[in-house]
């Protein structure tokens, strides 16, 4: 199996670093000023990979913070990935053009899926696709918006149109510091054959551990309020992984 991956989370608003709880905007904690300072701490603690989201583009369908996102994949060594907002090709083309190593469409595979088939087709591994999962049904517009469709069932279509990881969020554990969801993450990447990253609700590193010792394809996790809190540092986590 490839390589456990952590990717420590930068959720922005207003231009800082944010946590909410279960997606909820009116349940905002505010960790830090600047996007950019947080990434360069993650960095000096070993991070290859920053995951970021743009929780004001979720909201509003459009690229906010997208400023922030640049100058991090512009000025630090880390690969960046981002989701939010982006809701056409050239939001994709914007982010991959400048220095961004993979963007994140979430809502848009439900309510556009002839954009998330073009962005496969032309960016393929350069995509990742949110799952962002209530009750087993994928979430829509900033996790405002519950859909009919089936996370699993979204999954296997998009494997057809060339997906190649996943990012699967139980929102009922985000934020929530009581693990991960390890049994839909791994039926995820059961059913899927591709490459699942974790999110949501990792709170030490033993559940790193149980997620990289599953055998079925889990190939990283998202950490975010774990760190923010202080459960564990990402140097001590990154190690337990090696």
């Amino acid at each position: 199996m490839s390589a456990f991956t952590l990717y420590p989370a930068i959720d922005m608003r207003d231009g800082k670093c944010v946590r909410l709880l279960q997606g909820d905007y009116d349940q905002e904690t505010v960790y830090g000023d600047s996007p950019f300072d947080m990434a360069k701490q993650f960095v000096e603690q070993g991070a290859e990979w920053i995951h970021m989201v743009d929780l004001d583009g979720a909201k509003d369908g459009k690229k906010v913070n997208h400023e922030h996102v640049l100058r991090i994949a512009k000025e630090l060594s880390v690969k960046v990935q981002i989701g939010g907002g982006i809701r056409s090709m050239d939001d994709v083309s914007y982010y991959l053009d400048h220095g961004v190593d993979r963007v994140i469409l979430g809502s848009t595979a439900v309510s556009n899926p002839e954009f998330v088939r073009a962005a496969l087709r032309e960016y393929g591994s350069k995509i990742a696709i949110g799952l962002d999962a209530r009750d087993g049904y994928v979430a829509t517009e900033g996790w405002l918006e519950t859909s009919h469709i089936m996370a699993e069932d979204l999954a296997k279509r998009l494997v057809e149109e060339g997906a190649e990881t996943f990012i699967f969020t139980d929102i009922s554990k985000d934020g929530m510091l009581e693990g991960p969801n390890v049994e839909a993450i791994a039926e995820l990447s059961r059913i899927t054959g591709k490459e699942v990253i974790a999110s949501g609700g990792v709170s030490s590193i033993d559940d790193l551990v149980k997620l990289k010792e599953d055998e079925r394809n889990v190939s990283g996790a998202i950490i975010g309020k774990a760190l923010y809190t202080g459960r564990f540092t990402l140097s001590d986590a990154l190690g337990s992984v090696e």
